[in-house]
C-alpha cells in the first residue's frame, strides 16, 4: 500500500475513533441507564431571530453566523426520571421534588447545578465527556426540527385541523429524530446569561462570560404560550433555581478526545 493510501486509511480510522465508532445520525447508548444519544454533523446556521419575527424579544439578537466544526452527540430526548434516579441512587444527584415521577416522564424540578451533578456522574460512569449543550448547539439542534416549526406556524396547508397521531410524531421530530426540543420542559444549557448576542462566540462553544449566577434555558414548556415555543426564544434563571413544574435538561457528549 502506498504512503498516501496508508495516510488516508489512518485518517479514516482516527475519525472513526473520534466518533466512538458512531456514524452521523446513528442512535446509541453508552450504558443501560444512559440517555439515548444521536450524532449530529458539523454545520453552520444563523443564530437568533430577525427583527420581523412575531413574538421576538430583544435578547434574541443580533443574528449572527455560528459554525460548529465538529460532530457531537446530543440526547434524543430530555433526561428521564428513571435515568435521573440512577444518579440519585448512587447519591451523586439530589432527589427531585417533582411529583410526576412516572416512567417515561422527563425529569423536572431540577436546577442548572443539579444538571451539572448529573453530567459529572454520567461522565464518571462511562468514561466519556458528557455535558450540557451550549446555547448555540441547542439552537442548531432545534432548528433541525423544521418540520415541527412548519406545523407550529400553520404552514401545513390545512390549518385548523387536528393532526393524526402519525402526523404529530413526524412533526415533533427533526431530521435526526430529536424529541421535545420545543415544549414539554424548559432545558438548561451551559451558557451564562447575556442580554444580547453582542460579543457571543461564533464557533458553537458555550458563552462562559456574563452573569454566570444565572444560566440559560431554551425550548419552552407545556406551560407556555406559542410565542415562547420558538427556536430563538431564551430565558434565564439563577443556577440554583428549582422549578417543580417545567425545568429539565438534555445532555450532549463530546466525540473528539
Amino acid at each position: 500500500m502506498s504512503g498516501k493510501r496508508l495516510w488516508i486509511a489512518a485518517a479514516v480510522l482516527a475519525a472513526a475513533d473520534c466518533l466512538g465508532a458512531q456514524s452521523i445520525g446513528e442512535w446509541f447508548r453508552d450504558c443501560d441507564a444512559c440517555p439515548e444519544m444521536v450524532v449530529l454533523p458539523a454545520g453552520s446556521f444563523l443564530m437568533g431571530s430577525p427583527e420581523s419575527e412575531e413574538g421576538r424579544d430583544d435578547d434574541e439578537g443580533p443574528q449572527h453566523r455560528v459554525t460548529i466544526r465538529e460532530a457531537f452527540a446530543v440526547g434524543v430526548d430530555e433526561v428521564k426520571f428513571e435515568e435521573w434516579k440512577a444518579c440519585v441512587t448512587e447519591s451523586a444527584c439530589p432527589d427531585s421534588g417533582n411529583k410526576r415521577e412516572e416512567a417515561g416522564n422527563s425529569v423536572s424540578g431540577v436546577s442548572w447545578e443539579d444538571a451539572q451533578a448529573y453530567v459529572r456522574w454520567l461522565s464518571g460512569e462511562t468514561g466519556r465527556e458528557y455535558r450540557l449543550l451550549s446555547e448555540a448547539e441547542w439552537e442548531y439542534a432545534s432548528r433541525d426540527a423544521q418540520a415541527y416549526e412548519k406545523w407550529l406556524n400553520g404552514e401545513t396547508g390545512r390549518e385548523h385541523q387536528l393532526l393524526s397521531e402519525t402526523e404529530w410524531e413526524y412533526a415533533s421530530r427533526g431530521g435526526y429524530g430529536l424529541i421535545n426540543m420545543i415544549g414539554n420542559v424548559w432545558e438548561w444549557v451551559q451558557d451564562c446569561w447575556n442580554g444580547s448576542y453582542e460579543g457571543a462566540p461564533n464557533n458553537g462553544s458555550a458563552w462562559e462570560r456574563g452573569d454566570c449566577s444565572r444560566r440559560v434555558l431554551r425550548g419552552g414548556s407545556w406551560f407556555n404560550y406559542s410565542r415562547d415555543l420558538r427556536s430563538a426564544n431564551r430565558l434565564s434563571y439563577w443556577s440554583g433555581y428549582r422549578n417543580f413544574l417545567d425545568c429539565g435538561f438534555r445532555v450532549a457528549r463530546t466525540l473528539t478526545p
